[in-house]
């Protein structure tokens, strides 16, 4: 007998670097070959009043410039996974930020080279993945 509820959920994004270099198959493929449900999937180009309100915390860093042109700069995919432990399974799937510098085996070390063009981003705790799930796919319960 299986649950129909999820045990949880996390917001990931499949960034504009990913869908122009064609990697967005190979991504969702390993999330559901670990066993990881896709409860919502689209394809959009964000907008920066978008993209502000995703990266709040951020808006006013110096970093946050260029991400926000990175982010807006094409299509991108947005998903919600859910799982056991579905946060910390995808952030360990993922590596760590810096591709150049992200473990072997996980997307970012397999398929990354580069700081900011890091092909996902995925929420990084319960309370980040509700606020940018309700934000992403507001009809999402």
């Amino acid at each position: 007998m299986s649950s129909s509820i999820p045990d949880e959920r996390s917001l990931v994004l499949i960034k504009p670097d990913a869908v122009r270099r064609g990697l967005v198959g190979e991504i969702i493929s390993r999330f559901e070959r670990k066993g990881l449900r896709i409860d919502a999937l689209e394809i959009r180009t964000l907008d920066g009043g978008f993209a502000d309100q995703h990266y709040a915390e951020h808006v006013d860093k110096p970093f946050y410039p260029p991400l926000k042109t990175f982010m807006t700069s094409g299509p991108l995919v947005s998903l919600v996974l859910s799982g056991d432990q579905v946060i910390e399974v995808v952030r360990a799937m993922i590596g760590s930020t810096d591709g150049r510098r992200a473990a072997a085996g996980t997307i970012r070390g397999d398929l990354s080279l580069s700081n900011r063009e890091n092909l996902v981003h995925a929420s990084d705790s319960t309370d980040s993945a509700k606020r940018e799930i309700a934000l992403w796919f507001p009809t999402l319960g």
